[in-house]
């Protein structure tokens, strides 16, 4: 028993006529006369009484008037029921991000998500030590869902992604260093320098490697860290030189940045799910918040 054949019913019930119910239905009378034979069949017994001039309900259909009624007062909560929810969302969003790149206000964004559905419980897990890598490996998982994550060149697999900015990368070397009046260098011109990067996996690694690969250049790599303020205080007491997100640079005169202009060292961070799983409305409802909280990194800082 389908819940339109009972709407078709009551139509007919309320008009006393096939034709009248189906102008009300906004339907051909063929298939409310289909419906109430449908019905019939699977009753056993006949709901009208039909003549040239009337169409009235039987002693069967008038037993089941109130209870057709009743079942689709009752679907009607449902929907409303369902309606209330989309409106006040609930549920937990899980949701992934790397630390200190820019790119998306956070905590803007997850303050906005709260004032608009309080009843929705957020979850926030920053990369670990396979930063984008990882988070993408959460995502197929299905340990989280939604990661804000770096792309290089090469996307990750199993994941529907939306870039939302390109983040330009600089080299940062500290005050005093023979490059650090520069205004831009050359990645053969830095290859000997011992360089302060972040383990594989991370997007802003794979991007370097990449660049320095394309330049036929080899370098050394003496620390991995993976927050990039970490990476900043090193180059900043000397120990090495690093590629930073601009936003990530440091201000003031204790390090200098300079554009490198010979490879790109630009990534671009991407929104991602997991491809084929069901998003929920709350994940929805968050991806929808996204755009408004992007930041502009701008152009590379000229050097300090």
């Amino acid at each position: 028993m389908e819940l339109r054949h009972l709407e078709y019913f009551l139509a007919v019930a309320a008009e006393r006529s096939f034709t009248r119910a189906a102008s009300r239905l906004h339907v051909v009378q063929s298939a409310v006369s289909a419906a109430i034979s449908t019905l019939e069949r699977e009753l056993g017994a006949p709901l009208f009484e039909r003549s040239a001039q009337r169409v009235v309900l039987t002693s069967a259909g008038e037993a089941l008037l109130p209870e057709a009624r009743a079942t689709l007062d009752t679907a009607q909560a449902a929907r409303d029921a369902v309606r209330r929810v989309c409106r006040e969302l609930s549920g937990t969003v899980v949701l992934g991000c790397l630390t200190g790149v820019g790119g998306v206000d956070f905590a803007g964004l997850l303050s906005d998500f709260h004032t608009r559905h309080p009843l929705v419980k957020l979850w926030l897990r920053a990369a670990a030590s396979d930063g984008s890598a990882g988070l993408a490996r959460s995502l197929v998982n299905h340990e989280i869902d939604v990661a804000f994550l770096g792309v290089g060149r090469r996307p990750f697999p199993g994941l529907d992604s939306r870039q939302l900015v390109r983040i330009p990368q600089v080299l940062v070397v500290p005050a005093g260093h023979p490059l650090a009046d520069r205004r831009s260098v050359t990645l053969a011109e830095v290859a000997d320098e011992q360089f302060i990067d972040y383990p594989i996996g991370y997007a802003n690694r794979t991007r370097n490697d990449d660049a320095f690969a394309a330049a036929g250049v080899e370098r050394t790599i003496t620390m991995e860290v993976s927050d990039v303020v970490m990476a900043a205080n090193f180059v900043r007491h000397g120990l090495g030189v690093t590629i930073l997100p601009v936003r990530a640079v440091p201000p003031g005169p204790e390090v200098s940045a300079l554009p490198v202009t010979d490879q790109s060292l630009e990534w671009s961070l991407h929104v991602a799910t997991a491809r084929g799983r069901r998003i929920s409305a709350a994940t929805t409802a968050l991806l929808e918040l996204v755009d408004a909280h992007l930041e502009d990194d701008g152009p590379p800082r000229p050097a300090a």
